[in-house]
């Protein structure tokens, strides 16, 4: 059962369109085994590119999307239990910047990964179909325990993509 645009702002669908699985478990195993061999494509070396001054290096990418799993696990969880406070939001530039992903080995960022990912697996996997459903407040914005699911693995399509399209000529 895929998230109801109503369950989340409009922006996130930016993500959620990018996963193809109508069951978020299956999506769940699917991207993991796929993001995993494509990361094992990328050498040590290339993963410290960058295509531009400002931008991530991959390394950065990998950890960018490791840490925004874990806070959006975070939010699923405290939706699902009903929290009742607004949760904050986070910048991911500050995140990055001192995330001190460079340093580094690229297999171990592979490995936080799958780490990371088989942790949302088995949370997800546990929630009830009436967990699923319930919401909460991030900032300024209402989005379901379900669409943080989905959420989770379009937004590590979308660096995935963004990878292959501006960092790899794979």
């Amino acid at each position: 059962m895929r998230p109801s645009i109503n369950t989340y702002p409009t922006y996130f669908n930016t993500y959620i369109k990018l996963v193809l699985e109508d069951d978020l478990m299956s999506a769940f195993t699917n991207q993991e085994l796929s993001a995993t061999r494509f990361f094992r494509q990328i050498s040590e070396a290339d993963s410290t590119y960058k295509y531009a001054e400002k931008k991530w290096t991959i390394k950065e990418i990998l950890q960018h999307i490791s840490d925004a799993e874990r806070i959006f696990t975070y939010r699923a969880l405290a939706f699902a239990r009903k929290e009742k406070m607004a949760l904050p939001t986070f910048d991911e530039n500050i995140y990055a910047t001192n995330s001190d992903a460079n340093s580094k080995s690229w297999e171990a960022l592979i490995e936080e990964f799958i780490s990371v990912r088989k942790s949302s697996e088995n949370l997800f996997k546990f929630f009830s179909p009436e967990q699923l459903k319930r919401s909460g407040q991030v900032s300024d914005y209402t989005i379901s325990v379900l669409a943080l699911g989905y959420t989770i693995i379009g937004h590590a399509a979308h660096h995935i993509n963004i990878i292959t399209e501006r960092y790899l000529d794979i």
